[in-house]
């Protein structure tokens, strides 16, 4: 084996295969688009960019096949018919660059060099450029151009290889005919391969981008709709959690609270009483899951409606003005809230004037919690930042509307927030209350109806 001070050369046979390899690829770049036959621009927003690539090919068909005609018949003396012939065969295929033109190069490109043998039949003349015409090569700059914009690399390598190709041969047909447009074509022609080429990639990596940032910004909302549901799992779990306990104490206390239980009820009481321990336990054990990435703030009693007086007022000391009318049934304790409601409306109060601080600091709010035909009614509503332009965040993530949505579909009610025409904006909940509490009970301080 032949050896280099690199290294050993590859085998012959190696290099034969690989370039016939490469010349497979290139002639399959020829012989098959890369794209389908849709136009140019054909998903652009507007309709006049639609519209423009057809209007550039009809006016670059209509001006080089009168001038290619006759230049042919003027300056090189080719007669008239062949003329005709000759320059539709070479500019009528300009027709297909906006949707074709690796067909079109096809076309034009026997085409130019069927042109370019009539020539030599002609009288030779100092002054003329040969093999191909001036008409025929500032065309073949507009395909070179769209091959670039629609078609791979390894086919505009192909396109140019095969054009310098040609254009060697013919001169060596006619070294005295030649001008030199050949090697023109093949210099100009690659630069404009390149530029097509690097515009193409240019698109292809944007379209790319922003193919990935929508499925990041699907890939972020769905993370935070499992964050908000993992925090409510957890919130739920003590609500749950206390019940079993409550449970538990009960049932295992039952026997020596209650006298005279017979047998079966005793151990009835105890099957209870195992039951609800061991559920306990799995719950507990879940719990130590869902918080392996919390704080200890995440194992706090959770908070309810009793709380949401003391949320206002750490509220209207962070500089926001608000008013709180909760109803007179529910800030007594006599009306009983499902703990999930009552959990689901503190948070989604909290929420509520965590984004009026972030997106509307100064704003004027109102918040409203009664019960309201057979459910519980959470209404938060505010006004315009107090300074206009002034947000702390002028984007968010919409986490709490999240969160919002998820608290209010677990009780089976229904959430309706969005804009008002003042500036403000609008939060209201409504979430089912057992038939105990389902007596309406009016506010001490009700909101303005231009409010509601």
């Amino acid at each position: 084996m032949a050896t280099s001070p690199t290294g050993p050369l590859p085998p012959a046979d190696g290099l034969l295969s690989a370039a016939r390899r490469n010349l497979r690829e290139l002639a399959h770049g020829l012989s098959h688009a890369s794209h389908p036959s849709t136009p140019l621009l054909a998903h652009a927003p507007k309709l006049w960019q639609r519209l423009l690539p057809y209007v550039v090919v009809l006016a670059l068909a209509a001006t080089f096949i009168p001038v290619t005609i006759t230049v042919l018949t003027t300056q090189y003396g080719v007669p008239g018919a062949l003329a005709g012939a000759l320059g539709v065969a070479q500019a009528a295929p300009l027709l297909m660059l906006a949707h074709r033109p690796l067909q079109a190069w096809w076309i034009i490109f026997p085409a130019d060099i069927l042109g370019a043998l009539v020539l030599l039949v002609q009288p030779a003349d100092p002054s003329d450029v040969w093999p191909w015409t001036p008409p025929a090569t500032v065309a073949y700059f507009f395909l070179l151009l769209a091959l670039g914009l629609r078609e791979t690399r390894r086919t505009v390598i192909a396109v140019w290889a095969v054009t310098g190709a040609a254009g060697a041969v013919l001169h060596l047909i006619a070294p005295d005919r030649g001008s030199g447009s050949a090697l023109l074509l093949t210099i100009l022609g690659g630069v404009v391969l390149v530029i097509g080429g690097a515009v193409r990639e240019r698109g292809v990596a944007q379209r790319r981008l922003a193919e990935q940032e929508t499925i990041s910004e699907a890939e972020r909302a769905q993370r935070t709709l499992l964050e908000e549901r993992t925090r409510i799992a957890r919130e739920l779990h003590d609500v749950v959690a206390h019940h079993m306990s409550v449970i538990t104490v009960q049932a295992d206390s039952a026997p020596y609270r209650i006298s005279g239980l017979p047998k079966a009820a005793e151990e009835e009481f105890t099957a209870i009483a195992a039951a609800a321990r061991e559920s306990l336990g799995e719950m507990r054990r879940l719990l130590s899951v869902l918080r392996s990435e919390g704080t200890e703030g995440d194992r706090a009693p959770q908070p309810g409606l009793d709380r949401l007086q003391q949320l206002v007022e750490a509220t209207v000391r962070a500089g926001l003005p608000a008013e709180l009318a909760l109803s007179a049934e529910l800030s007594s304790g006599r009306g009983e809230v499902p703990p999930a409601v009552d959990l689901s409306a503190y948070r989604i109060v909290q929420e509520a004037l965590a984004n009026v601080v972030r997106h509307a600091p100064g704003a004027r709010t109102r918040v409203l919690v009664a019960p309201d035909n057979g459910h519980l009614l959470v209404l938060v509503v505010n006004g315009p930042a107090a300074a206009p332009g002034s947000p702390l965040e002028t984007s968010g993530t919409g986490h709490g509307l999240v969160g919002m949505r998820e608290r209010v579909r677990l009780t089976g009610g229904t959430l309706d927030t969005g804009p008002l025409p003042d500036g403000g904006f609008r939060v209201a909940a409504r979430m089912p209350l057992p038939p105990a509490t389902a007596t309406p009970a009016a506010p001490p301080t009700p909101l303005p109806p231009e409010d509601l």
